[in-house]
């Protein structure tokens, strides 16, 4: 019996990561016809940025893309030609795409997957309903647009003036560094705000928030840090970037996990923020780990799908 021949998935699937990228640029062509504040401009770089995600996610294996529920898509993702009658692959949905990457890239930060997810959401509202979000953006979105597709570029090994040109690379790396620059100023005069009540307390008010910090920040999931406005204990949280890292450590398994911060908060002074490139601004943005101790015992045992549930008393 033969058995059946898988295709070249890199020069022939749709699928492939060369075959997305290739399309994405075709786009990009399309894009660039367009103003960069015209409406046209913004719906093109939709499809490109939605290529560009795709194409990252099958640079580590198309069988990513597959919809999970039909194995035929699995099948089809692999590079072989399913014999289901009336077939038609399905690949999963944008937002899954960019939820992926950010799983898998640690530079593809849930700052840059939020405004992805984001960009596609205007989108949709754009193309099924009669508002026209697009007019209302100016140009306020590209920054992060361009930063969102070089993240995705360089996944790919390549760099941004493959899909824009080198002018307009140039002018589009220039427009990335003055809004990080500019997310440092506002970020900074938020923490200088709170700063400024927090000093405005009263002794007795201070000290009891303090306290009342410290606790909170224990009994938390995340990195302690000293908040940048009042001192302090406070929380960042963010996503995992590498595979967490396991040893024996006197009987017991000793697991060790490292992150890229994306959020921070204080309940003391109630200093919050949000973005990885605000953090960094203000001194907090550096990855950290996170270290979690088990028994064997527990570390080993199968997942109880009913833990939490009541015993069940219900017998006849």
């Amino acid at each position: 019996m033969n058995k059946p021949k898988a295709q070249a998935i890199q020069q022939q699937h749709s699928w492939s990561k060369d075959a997305l990228l290739a399309k994405a640029q075709r786009f990009a062509e399309e894009m660039l016809k367009n103003q960069e504040d015209d409406w046209q401009f913004a719906l093109w770089s939709t499809l490109v940025l939605e290529l560009l995600g795709r194409a990252a996610l099958a640079e580590v294996s198309p069988a990513l893309l597959a919809d999970e529920k039909d194995w035929n898509n699995l099948y089809f993702s692999l590079g072989f030609e399913p014999t289901a009658k009336k077939f038609t692959p399905k690949s999963i949905d944008v937002t899954n795409v960019f939820r992926r990457l950010r799983d898998i890239l640690p530079r593809f930060t849930p700052e840059l997957e939020g405004f992805a997810t984001q960009h596609m959401m205007h989108r949709n509202e754009e193309l099924h309903a009669g508002s026209t979000p697009f007019d209302s953006l100016k140009t306020t979105w590209l920054p992060l647009y361009y930063q969102t597709c070089t993240v995705l570029m360089e996944s790919l090994g390549e760099k941004l003036d493959l899909l824009l040109g080198k002018e307009r690379a140039s002018a589009a790396t220039n427009m990335i560094t003055a809004f990080y620059d500019e997310s440092a100023k506002e970020v900074l005069k938020l923490v200088a705000a709170c700063k400024t009540t927090w000093e405005a307390k009263s002794d007795p008010e201070r000290v009891e928030l303090f306290q009342q910090a410290s606790v909170w920040a224990k009994r938390l999931d995340g990195h302690r840090v000293s908040c940048p406005s009042c001192n302090s204990n406070a929380l960042v949280t963010g996503s995992a970037i590498a595979a967490p890292l396991t040893r024996l450590d006197d009987g017991l398994i000793v697991e060790t996990q490292q992150y890229l911060p994306s959020k921070f908060e204080c309940v003391a002074c109630k200093l919050k923020i949000s973005g990885l490139s605000k953090l960094t601004a203000c001194g907090l943005g550096n990855p950290y780990k996170a270290t979690s101790t088990y028994d064997p015992v527990d570390y080993y045992a199968p997942n109880d799908d009913y833990a939490g549930f009541e015993d069940d008393n219900n017998e006849p």
